[in-house]
């Protein structure tokens, strides 16, 4: 059936959703050391987050601004690319805190906040030397319903966004005598789904309300480093790694796959 464009307001009915679907950014870095703290310790940490697509994630992100729906009222490949995008990464800057706590000698958990969600963990060192340590830890995240646009956005609800994820982080690091600083590299991958149902749109518009939901598999690398004295640290990170996003866009089934970089910064204190 030969397909014609929609009128310019029809048009753009989805541009609202897939840019609000942007909000509070998606990253979840680790932001601590290879090495765990004492049994008992507690470490509370606060600072910022970023999410960044490139490579085809930015191109897809590039392509909602361009959206070309059907009569029937269903986004293109393109766009349902681009919202799939927004909806998974969430690209933008976030407010990020954590607080660890040594379980057991070698042993600790953590819980963290970074404005899109939450994420629980627990982590196992083992020491190579007095100052080389390897960690392995695993990690379940949610992604709470209505923080990544935070409110309605140009007349579209976005408050049913929610989801769920896991994580593995592989870590080996450095620490200096005293803790003065300390340096971190590893491997982690993923697993994260987030979905919406019943999204409306401007009321009096022809589009009925739909559903998105997106999955993401993702795998990559990071470094991370801090220097302090006795209980104060400031630290930093950078995480990259490669993703593929799968879902459907109101009926559009689409994938991507791209590069997100994830750097991120914060201040801890041990008491």
């Amino acid at each position: 059936m030969r397909e014609r464009r929609l009128s310019g307001r029809t048009r753009f009915l989805y541009v609202p959703l897939l840019l609000g679907l942007a909000g509070c950014g998606g990253g979840l870095p680790l932001l601590h050391p290879a090495q765990a703290i004492d049994p008992g310790q507690v470490r509370a940490a606060a600072g910022f987050s970023g999410n960044m697509a490139a490579g085809e994630f930015a191109g897809a992100l590039r392509a909602v601004a361009r959206p070309n729906t059907t009569v029937a009222g269903e986004p293109d490949t393109a766009t349902a690319e681009g919202a799939l995008v927004e909806a998974s990464l969430a690209p933008g800057i976030a407010p990020w805190a954590a607080a660890r706590v040594g379980i057991w000698e070698n042993a600790e958990g953590g819980l963290t906040y970074t404005g899109r969600a939450v994420r629980a963990d627990v982590r196992r060192v083992f020491k190579l030397s007095r100052t080389w340590s390897v960690s392995v830890g695993g990690a379940g995240s949610a992604v709470l319903s209505g923080r990544q646009a935070g409110e309605t956005v140009a007349e579209v609800d976005l408050g049913s966004l929610h989801g769920w994820g896991a994580d593995a982080p592989v870590l080996v690091g450095y620490s200096s005598d005293g803790d003065l600083y300390m340096v971190w590299l590893g491997a982690r991958g993923g697993w994260e789904h987030v979905e919406a149902g019943g999204m409306q749109s401007e009321p009096g518009m022809p589009a009925p309300p739909f559903s998105i939901s997106a999955t993401r598999w993702w795998g990559g690398g990071l470094l991370g480093a801090a220097v302090g004295f006795q209980h104060v640290h400031v630290a930093m990170e950078i995480d990259a790694s490669y993703a593929n996003v799968t879902g459907n866009v109101a009926g559009t089934h689409a994938n991507v796959s791209g590069l997100m970089l994830t750097p991120a910064g914060c201040v801890w204190w041990d008491f």
